[in-house]
């Protein structure tokens, strides 16, 4: 199959010059798969945000090197066009070989403004397209319907029926497709222009997963009592507009419905006349039963699922809500506990850890350079939120320290018991490694990668200046953002209140600290997390802090650090006092001969690539689910490389009237 990446790739020769400047206003060179080349090939990466932060990290890490006559090959990247070269330091610039690289140059058959908008995930699909059907010259209406057909594998004009309307839609949001508006917006003037799906809201429906997955929701009792014969359901009060019949019991449409309810995204309800056949997905029936047959299905989905060697970040995201049900499920059964339930639990998981930790050794590296836009991992988001204010809109960043995303599922269960009108809109992020809150969360409110912050990586102390540092950058004053920690309690509301109500404070970001405080007392394991996780939640502490927020006009999105694993101990290594930090799951080392001598006593332990990190600032953590505890002891634990560590709930909060 062609690839566009060889078209870039043969521009780089190691050894041909020790710097290169870039032009790269599409962030090509961003993407994992050319980014892991060009590693691979001996290259350097340094992104240009701005000239501080470049000033830094040019001299701490290459300028020593080249002062002390060693080889360097070093791209230095600058997300705009040629022109804006200039903004490069000119001791850089003055030395180095100048390229530039754009989506027209791969794509000129389309439209390049219709291009921008698109994900670089999707390139390969559409470089293949290109060559197999060679459409010639498109304008913007063209390219999108040809991108929409070969790269989302939506033909509009084929979309006649209700029923292919919502096979498109359940493969759109359940495959989480990341269209662009402006793809939207052609694809619903195509629909609209058949005159057959006027009572539907489309746009609404193809861009808000979450009101996508409310109108399916509320329109299931409608079919289930049109399925029995019955009137059971009534058609008063629907939230989200739209026909009231769906056809639900369509074959190409059964397999989403099927998997929704699996997975958890879809409720069964309670009904009285009985449901047969496939319906009874849908429908509540003995508590016990019902999870034992959930947690078989979401098993078949694990394994099925599972992303292989060389998947994309995204799928990995995907997989990540389908881990946190089977977590939430395993813990949640009796089932469990049967000695063949147990093996294949267990093998099940053996083998997921294996194939992310590979997976990251591999990938992780490249992740950090992708463009925020949606946040990949979580130093992204503070510059996905400034996306998001446009202009004047305040945003608020709730990050709940610790939570892992099966722990998310189990508030988000209270949360819409006590807010049935609230919608949440899930994504996910990935952590920093090692998944310990000093790199990670502060990372997070940096907005930037934790070697910008040597000084601090050991302690949160300087979370709220990194915060607010981030936002006087983009354009606001410091007494318009606010940070505040050591949320989750009832004494902590009024605080909060007073900072929400004060009319100049446009940025919040705010740490709620309660599950970690729970995590690092627990001894009963997942299970016992999930429990205690539920009783906090039950409390509305949570639900009564995003209310303050959504009722004082702020986006809420809500997020963690890092997660957290339930572990056994294999043995504290013994080294007195010589690493910088002893977590349970992760050890901290600023010498690499240390490290690589307590490494050599713990083969199972894996020494983490510093990719992001500063050079002294050495992870040994600890493999598969093991902690550096006493043998044997059980724990919850986080700072190694495990799914539920290391992917985070990424969350939207529509408030609504109940």
């Amino acid at each position: 199959m062609p690839d566009w990446r060889e078209h870039i790739l043969k521009e780089f020769t190691p050894g041909v010059q020790t710097i290169t400047v870039i032009a790269d206003p599409d962030a090509l060179l961003t993407e994992p798969r050319l980014s892991q080349a060009l590693a691979e090939r001996g290259f350097e990466s340094l992104l240009f945000e701005d000239s501080i932060s470049f000033r830094f990290a040019y001299e701490s890490r290459f300028r020593s090197r080249l002062d002390g006559g060693g080889t360097l090959d070093l791209l230095v990247l600058l997300g705009e066009d040629p022109s804006s070269l200039t903004k490069l330091p000119f001791d850089v610039l003055a030395s180095a070989r100048k390229l530039s690289f754009a989506l027209a140059d791969l794509f000129p058959q389309f439209s390049y403004p219709v291009l921008r908008a698109l994900e670089p995930q999707y390139l390969d699909l559409l470089y293949e397209a290109q060559h197999r059907f060679r459409p010639g010259l498109l304008g913007d209406n063209a390219t999108k319907d040809f991108i929409l057909r070969h790269v989302f594998e939506i033909a509009a004009e084929l979309v006649k029926s209700d029923a292919d309307l919502l096979r498109t839609l359940l493969r759109r949001h359940y495959r989480l497709q990341l269209i662009p508006r402006a793809f939207v917006d052609r694809l619903v003037e195509v629909l609209r222009q058949s005159g057959s799906f006027a009572a539907w809201p489309l746009a609404e429906l193809f861009t808000d997963r979450s009101l996508f997955y409310v109108f399916l929701q509320e329109r299931w009792p409608l079919f289930l009592s049109r399925l029995s014969g019955g009137a059971g359901a009534t058609e008063s009060r629907l939230a989200a507009s739209g026909p009231t019949d769906l056809p639900f019991d369509n074959p190409d449409v059964r397999v989403y419905i099927d998997n929704l309810f699996l997975e958890g995204m879809l409720q069964p309800v309670e009904w009285v006349d009985a449901a047969t056949g496939w319906a009874t997905v849908g429908v509540r029936h003995d508590p016990e039963r019902d999870k034992e047959r959930r947690l078989a299905s979401i098993v078949d989905a694990a394994e099925r699922e599972l992303p292989g060697e060389d998947a994309r970040y995204g799928e990995w995201l995907s997989f990540a809500r389908i881990w946190a049900e089977f977590n939430l499920l395993a813990c949640g059964t009796g089932a469990a506990s049967q000695p063949d339930w147990a093996k294949r639990l267990s093998s099940l998981r053996a083998k997921v850890d294996l194939r992310f930790g590979q997976w990251l050794q591999g990938r992780f590296g490249s992740l950090y350079s992708l463009p925020p836009s949606p946040p990949v991992m979580v130093h992204h988001i503070p510059r996905f939120l400034f996306g998001q204010r446009g202009g004047e809109r305040k945003v608020a960043l709730l990050v709940v320290d610790g939570l892992s995303f099966d722990q998310w599922l189990v508030i988000r269960h209270e949360l819409s018991e006590q807010r049935p009108a609230w919608r949440f809109d899930e994504s996910a992020a990935f952590a920093w490694i090692p998944t310990i809150t000093s790199v990670s969360r502060q990372a997070m409110f940096a907005g930037k990668a934790p070697f910008y912050f040597p000084s601090s990586i050991y302690s949160t102390d300087r979370e709220g200046s990194l915060w607010q540092q981030f936002w006087v950058d983009h354009g606001l004053a410091s007494h318009e953002v606010a940070y505040l920690k050591g949320l989750g309690e009832p004494s902590t509301l009024r605080s909060l209140e007073q900072t929400l109500t004060v009319p100049k404070v446009k940025v919040v970001g705010a740490v709620v600290d309660k599950v970690d405080r729970i995590m690092h007392g627990m001894e009963l394991g997942a299970a016992g997390m999930h429990n205690q996780v539920r009783q906090w939640a039950s409390e509305g502490v949570l639900r009564a802090a995003l209310e303050l927020f959504l009722a004082n006009g702020f986006l809420v999105f809500l997020t963690a650090d890092h997660g957290n694993v339930e572990s056994v101990g294999s043995g504290r290594p013994k080294e007195g006092m010589t690493a910088d930090v002893r977590g349970e799951r992760a050890r901290i080392y600023s010498d690499p001969v240390l490290r690589a001598s307590v490494a050599s006593k713990l083969p199972a332990a894996v020494p983490w690539k510093t990719s992001g990190l500063p050079e002294d600032f050495l992870p040994l953590l600890s493999a598969d689910r093991r902690a550096f505890v006493q043998e044997g002891h059980r724990t919850v634990a986080h700072g190694g490389i495990t799914l539920e560590e290391v992917v985070v709930p990424f969350v939207r909060v529509i408030g609504g009237a109940d």
